[in-house]
């Protein structure tokens, strides 16, 4: 019965060998050329404009956000397949438990019947010097070997009960191991992006550099509201309070406490992967304002616009979740007049942007 219990241990963590380890080692390869091809125009083309580079430095981040998404979506995975997997082991390790503490019961009985199982049952009558009472031990023993029997198919039962969980518990571990390679390449693949993007910034000169962080700045909205005037407006939003900063009403106090969670995450910094409440990224922002006002949402932006009530934009109200890029790539809280609050990117920080800034994809009302 040593199988049962081994099947209860975590499984090893073991690194990529063999047709897997070329794989990634082909992923990283590809990845590192794909780096290069980006950086080499900088270096072979002393004439790219600022203009340029800003503009593949914009594309090298957008491309890093739809790679967050992605992460974020396989890290939910993989947190799911781990927590069934170690449910299957607590459940492995109680059918265990359960199936020694009968076997030991049955040994017992077993035991105790050869030490006294000498005489047939012929003799053990014959030399009774209480027959009846013989009879009636005769007729208990028999019941007694009824319930053995049933003691026996319920072991066996246990058997193929616990073996059907050590066969689910290795599927779920190639899941679980399929997942978390899944969430390495996306993690290489948003590191990998970001890195080009600075390697491109530090062909800038400082001047250059200060300009693009401005126009970006401005782009993602951080001139329309400060982090303490937004701070200051969040208590406006709460309670039940329909209300919210700029006196437009949401459809209902659980859009008002997500807009006012949102208010209150200005001035937090973009931290990829990120839920809160120390810094976000873009859907983790709004999973984290909806957690609070009691809603669950899915964690990547491409499960979120399924998630509610699809609604246009002329239909837009506060606590919507208004979605940008084609690949659904962005999401950011509609808090009214045209408004989002939003994590923009890497280096930004939780702003209001006009909703008219990136591509529109599409909005959902949730809650």
């Amino acid at each position: 019965m040593s199988a049962p219990v081994a099947a209860h241990r975590k499984p090893r963590q073991r690194g990529f060998g063999g047709q897997a380890g070329r794989t990634a080692a082909t992923l990283a390869l590809a990845g590192a050329a794909t780096a290069t091809v980006l950086e080499g125009p900088a270096h072979a083309d002393p004439r790219l404009t600022a203009a340029q580079v800003r503009a593949q430095v914009d594309r090298l981040h957008g491309e890093a956000e739809a790679a967050t998404e992605k992460y974020n979506g396989a890290k939910e995975k993989a947190d799911t397949a781990r927590a069934r997997l170690d449910a299957l082991r607590d459940e492995a390790a109680r059918r265990t438990e359960r199936l020694n503490a009968e076997r030991d019961a049955l040994g017992t009985t077993a035991a105790a019947q050869y030490r006294t199982g000498g005489l047939s049952p012929a003799f053990q009558l014959v030399f009774s010097s209480d027959p009846d009472r013989y009879l009636r031990g005769a007729a208990l023993a028999e019941r007694i070997g009824d319930r053995q029997a049933d003691a026996t198919a319920s072991l066996r039962g246990r058997l193929v009960g616990i073996e059907r969980l050590r066969k689910e518990g290795d599927g779920r571990i190639r899941e679980l191991r399929t997942h978390e390679a899944e969430l390495r390449r996306q993690k290489a693949a948003v590191r990998n992006r970001l890195a080009a993007a600075e390697r491109l910034l530090a062909r800038l000169t400082a001047a250059e550099r200060a300009a693009y962080g401005a126009a970006a700045l401005a782009r993602d909205g951080g001139g329309a509201l400060g982090a303490t005037a937004g701070a200051g407006l969040a208590g406006r939003a709460g309670d039940g309070a329909r209300t919210v900063p700029g006196g437009v009403r949401a459809p209902n106090p659980r859009a008002a406490r997500a807009v006012s969670y949102a208010y209150g995450a200005i001035g937090k910094p973009y931290l990829w992967g990120a839920t809160g409440p120390s810094g976000y990224d873009c859907s983790g922002l709004a999973q984290a304002a909806w957690r609070a006002a009691g809603v669950k949402l899915p964690r990547t932006t491409y499960s979120q616009i399924n998630a509610g009530q699809r609604v246009s934009r002329s239909q837009l109200a506060p606590g919507d979740l208004v979605f940008f890029y084609p690949g659904v790539s962005h999401v950011g809280i509609y808090v009214g007049g045209g408004r989002m609050i939003h994590a923009p990117r890497t280096g930004s920080t939780v702003r209001v942007a006009s909703i008219d800034e990136m591509p529109w994809a599409g909005a959902a009302r949730v809650g």
